[in-house]
């Protein structure tokens, strides 16, 4: 008994010291998530509530069949994204496989944007490697591929630097690397040479041996204080350090992780960012840090997290909040008043489509999520501005209104006259594929609402409004059909947690539809080119019940909800039937061809809408 009694208080001993070391704040616990909400893994919005206007734009669509309609190449690995803003315009650049990740041949992309709504045509800004003719590819290795943690640097003299990492697949860091090259994107648009501007510091890699020049060769001064700067600043190219960790003693910080990234906290001290929940604190504005440490309140795997100060003073991090590597589903995103304690987990991606093309560690979902990395530039506005891959093989932009809120509180009456048809479409959620877009347009005359647009087989635009939370809703809206495909357009109304009760469909035989039970019945037929005004009156009361009334006249009356739930907060429109797939349990690692006619546009389906006008109460 004695020896039990001993042994119970040593753990206690030890837990008290664990609890007591733990100090929220400190190098011990730089951060912690403290709202408790955790994620529905078995659907695509995760049963969150969603962040408020935020807009999501696909920047590239990949194509192997037709490559003039996406990169030139019909190359359909895409990753790894990095943003910066200079100039007056948007700069996102990736990098490109022909198929798999860590396979030969890798190059590094670039694209722009005006207004990160139209993005350029991609351009090869660093190529596939070609080493010169007397070196030959290491043991093991199958070619030479790029690797990127950083892409943009903007110097204190405003000259503009892009960079990327050359190594050799499959495994490109430390002893593998060759070199990080750099070339300076000019304000017309155009590219400076290649140079190295560091070896990988465990080889024996040289200005005689690599393909590209040491940039201390280049006679542009303005370039070389540009390359100087950068190297001399050791919180920046810590960003370096997974690639090649230094052994000739380049960097003041030996412990870093991957995919490193940081934020100035209001006590000044900086916070250190990496992968799989690792945080550290610097108090000499990030020459050094403590020992990384798990931060077990934000649960994550192999995918990035990225934080920042947002525009309103307060802080945001952005992540994958699931311990699953391959399904890296949804992008989340948290809020914090101080950069120590964060809460409200929320969503900032929840559209996951199919995976249109197989590959070696192509994992579902929005990946690698990175922001502007500070002194890249400050977008017009207050938005929060982000990117990522989707699925690896599409490249997409974020943009996230500060402050971040995911709750309304007065009635929606949303008729976009307010709104500029060159500008964002206020308040509303959207989701824009390449093929599948949301835009402000005025008919002729002179009406503006929201058109939705989709050519897209595999993927659908989305446009959310969030509400007043309340178990009793009035919801009124207009719909135009201006085109129609084979696809179907949906109206949801639900609550916090993406149930839907309320499920009415522009079905692809010209009939208007309710979801009764587990069938669509049928209201009416409708025709292209009319407006059809609805209310819904819906009341969570019970099991729930509603009534749709279409131009004026009552189509159907106390139909039983779809689902009970206890009360709702958001519209829905999209141009296709609801998709939850890839799921958790969808095979990652297949060799399955394309799918059917995945590069392939379909027939225009179009709509309009307007006069959204919500109110609800709670009784």
């Amino acid at each position: 008994m004695k020896t039990i009694v001993t042994n119970f208080l040593f753990v206690l001993c030890i837990l008290n010291f664990q609890f007591s070391k733990a100090q929220t704040g400190s190098e011990n616990e730089p951060i912690r998530y403290v709202g408790g909400t955790h994620i529905n893994p078995f659907t695509h919005e995760a049963g969150l509530r969603y962040a408020i206007g935020v807009e999501n734009i696909q920047t590239l669509r990949a194509n192997r069949t037709h490559p003039e309609l996406s990169d030139d190449y019909g190359w359909t690995y895409n990753h790894a994204s990095n943003l910066a803003y200079w100039n007056g315009q948007f700069y996102q650049q990736y990098i490109s496989g022909e198929k798999d990740e860590h396979r030969a041949p890798v190059h590094t992309m670039l694209i722009t944007s005006k207004n990160g709504k139209d993005w350029s045509f991609p351009k090869v800004v660093f190529p596939t490697y070609k080493a010169p003719k007397d070196v030959t590819i290491p043991e093991g290795s199958t070619g030479y591929m790029m690797h990127q943690r950083m892409g943009f640097y903007v110097a204190p003299n405003g000259r503009m630097l892009t960079l990327a990492f050359y190594g050799h697949t499959e495994n490109p860091f430390r002893e593998n690397g060759i070199g990080r090259v750099v070339r300076e994107i000019y304000k017309n648009g155009t590219l400076g040479p290649i140079y190295f501007i560091r070896y990988d510091s465990q080889t024996n890699w040289n200005e005689s041996n690599t393909s590209y020049p040491f940039y201390e060769k280049s006679e542009d001064k303005g370039f070389l204080a540009a390359c100087n700067s950068l190297l001399n600043d050791k919180l920046i190219t810590l960003q370096w350090f997974e690639e090649d960790n230094g052994v000739d003693g380049f960097y003041s910080f030996n412990n870093s992780k991957q995919a490193f990234n940081w934020y100035k906290r209001k006590d000044g001290k900086t916070v250190g960012l990496w992968k799989k929940s690792f945080a550290a604190l610097s108090d000499d504005g990030g020459t050094t840090f403590s020992d990384p440490v798990k931060a077990n309140t934000f649960v994550m795997s192999g995918g990035k997290m990225w934080g920042q100060q947002t525009e309103d003073g307060r802080y945001a991090i952005s992540y994958n909040p699931i311990d699953q590597t391959q399904y890296r589903f949804p992008m989340s995103i948290v809020t914090s008043d101080d950069g120590i304690i964060y809460d409200n987990l929320l969503l900032a991606q929840a559209e996951i489509p199919v995976r249109r093309f197989s590959g070696i560690w192509k994992d579902f979902g929005p990946c690698y999520m990175r922001g502007i990395t500070p002194g890249n530039g400050n977008p017009p506005g207050t938005d929060m501005w982000m990117t990522y891959s989707m699925n690896k093989e599409d490249m997409w932009v974020c943009r996230i209104p500060t402050p971040i809120k995911y709750q309304v509180d007065k009635d929606v009456t949303d008729d976009f006259e307010n709104m500029s048809v060159a500008g964002h479409i206020i308040d509303w959620n959207i989701n824009a594929p390449k093929w599948a877009k949301a835009s402000l347009v005025n008919e002729s005359n002179g009406n503006r609402c929201l058109q939705m647009n989709d050519i897209d087989p595999y993927d659908y635009c989305r446009a959310i409004r969030v509400f007043k939370e309340g178990k009793v809703v009035t919801a009124s809206f207009k719909v135009k059909v201006i085109a129609k495909d084979t696809t179907q357009f949906d109206v949801d109304i639900t609550d916090q947690f993406g149930n839907s009760p309320v499920q009415i469909s522009f079905d692809n035989d010209a009939y208007i539809k309710v979801t009764e039970g587990a069938v669509k019945k049928n209201l009416m037929r409708f025709d292209t080119g009319k407006w059809y005004s609805f209310k819904i009156q819906y009341s969570a009361i019970g099991l729930g019940a509603y009534s749709v009334i279409i131009n004026d006249e009552i189509i159907a009356e106390n139909l039983p909800a779809v689902m009970a739930v206890k009360s709702v907060e958001r519209i829905s429109f999209r141009t296709g039937a609801y998709n939850n797939l890839p799921s958790r349990n969808t095979p990652n690692e297949t060799n399955n061809p394309p799918l059917e006619r995945a590069d392939e546009k379909q027939n225009l389906s179009s709509y309009l809408i307007d006069d959204v006008f919500i109110s609800t109460k709670n009784e």
